[in-house]
């Protein structure tokens, strides 16, 4: 499996015919290094919530690569209703699809989605488990820390994207915390730098993470597993 960070939350996942983007949180990135129509070939697409850091770009390649956008109910009704096609599950719902097994996990966060009529509901924000040809990531979302995170060390994670900027999500402290927790073999942090209230230093984090291999990816970089 290949895992290339795209900045903030954002990530390709590829393995196979299976080509999946998390958060696509592109065009409006000040640290992205493409744009939106660089990325092709997309079968599916993952939103943790509605904030528009997460969203992001999901219309826009949804539709330019015909992709399945998988997210909670309320998202999901939200894109059907805009001609994409979606699958909406819930926090502990797991499915089978062609691809492998995903597993929705708890987000202590918000959801608004912010539209021209204003903000309207965007459901229960969440993290993903999503398991292909028996590798497991687990992208925590936005959120703080959570005891649930514990369960997790049941799933044999093999990567964490945890986030690390503060504010508006765990900071470094309680990543490593949430590391320990979910006790993965490999940690990549995320969620820090894009804008200054997030600033954080990634080194700090790989110091103090005891718990397993830390990667720092810069923007544009993969990790393959």
């Amino acid at each position: 499996m290949k895992l290339t960070y795209l900045g903030h939350s954002a990530f390709l996942v590829e393995e196979g015919g299976f080509k999946a983007i998390i958060d696509p949180f592109i065009s409006g990135n000040p640290l992205a290094n493409v744009t939106p129509e660089d990325i092709s070939g997309l079968t599916h697409i993952f939103i943790t919530h509605g904030h528009g850091d997460h969203i992001g770009d999901g219309i826009e390649l949804a539709k330019s690569n015909d992709a399945l956008v998988i997210s909670n109910a309320e998202i999901s009704g939200y894109l059907s209703n805009k001609g994409i096609k979606t699958h909406a599950m819930h926090i502990g719902g797991r499915y089978k699809f062609d691809f492998g097994i995903v597993k929705l996990t708890p987000a202590l966060h918000g959801s608004g989605i912010s539209t021209e009529e204003g903000m309207i509901y965007g459901g229960n924000p969440c993290g993903f488990v999503i398991e292909v040809n028996n590798k497991k990531i687990y992208h925590a979302g936005d959120t703080g820390l959570t005891m649930d995170m514990k369960l997790l060390e049941a799933e044999n994670i093999d990567v964490a994207l945890v986030p690390i900027g503060g504010n508006f999500t765990m900071d470094i402290d309680d990543a490593v915390i949430a590391t320990k927790f979910v006790n993965p073999k490999v940690a990549i942090p995320m969620h820090y730098d894009t804008f200054p209230v997030i600033k954080a230093d990634p080194n700090e984090f790989k110091e103090k993470n005891k718990i397993c291999e830390t990667v720092i990816l810069n923007i544009g970089k993969s990790h393959e597993f």
